[in-house]
């Protein structure tokens, strides 16, 4: 073999130079940074998307089922022997939470008329009461509720009843209980003939249900 293809084998054979390993290091170490930095950015764009979901959800179900004044429905709740989620069902179904007057004057969160509200005063102490007081949830929530609950004792705790009254009076509920009776049957949803009545303590029951399943631990059902 010649001297020049000797020296050129033994160039073929040679390993990278010192500065050819410092580049090949520094271009694995690049290679790694980007790597990890992906790595990073899709884990933080993984938790926003969960974080921005959930706000999503929370926002949704603000709309579709909202829930405001929990700790003093947890408190009537409480003090009345009512299931909280029913409470929040009422107020939604009478006003969304948004308290009004009705055309019937019935005031509040709660819908409570005057005369009704009078008389609650009357059985439970309120003996500082004004109407102008059913404008403040505290006390509408809470008169609302000593109603709830009397009427659910008043026919032993059937909520179909109590609802049924709740919306259209007792007077009426105990006609239609009447007429069951007479026919020979349990009292139903099919006994009452007011159309708006019935639908409201359907209504009422399935939002119920909801609360239950959506507001558990704001209601204190966990």
């Amino acid at each position: 073999m010649s001297t020049h293809s000797s020296t050129a084998a033994g160039r073929r054979r040679a390993g990278p130079t010192a500065a050819q390993r410092r580049a090949q290091a520094q271009r694995r170490a690049t290679r790694r940074r980007r790597a990890f930095g992906l790595l990073c950015v899709m884990v933080v764009g993984a938790v926003a998307v969960i974080a921005v979901s959930g706000r999503a959800d929370d926002a949704m179900r603000s709309i579709t089922l909202p829930l405001e004044h929990q700790d003093i429905i947890r408190e009537q709740a409480d003090a009345k022997g009512l299931d909280p989620a029913l409470i929040a069902a009422v107020i939604y179904r009478e006003t969304h939470f948004r308290p009004r007057t009705s055309s019937a004057g019935a005031e509040g969160l709660m819908q409570l008329t005057p005369d009704t509200a009078k008389f609650i005063a009357g059985k439970s102490g309120g003996t500082a009461f004004t109407v102008e007081d059913l404008a403040t949830p505290k006390v509408n929530i809470a008169y609302g509720a000593w109603y709830l609950r009397y009427v659910m004792q008043r026919y032993d705790g059937n909520a179909k009843k109590a609802l049924a009254a709740y919306n259209a009076g007792e007077g009426n509920v105990d006609k239609w209980v009447a007429a069951a009776a007479a026919a020979g049957h349990d009292f139903g949803l099919e006994d009452i003939p007011f159309p708006e009545t019935r639908a409201y303590v359907e209504n009422v029951l399935a939002s119920q249900s909801e609360y239950r399943a959506s507001y558990a631990k704001e209601l204190g059902l966990d």
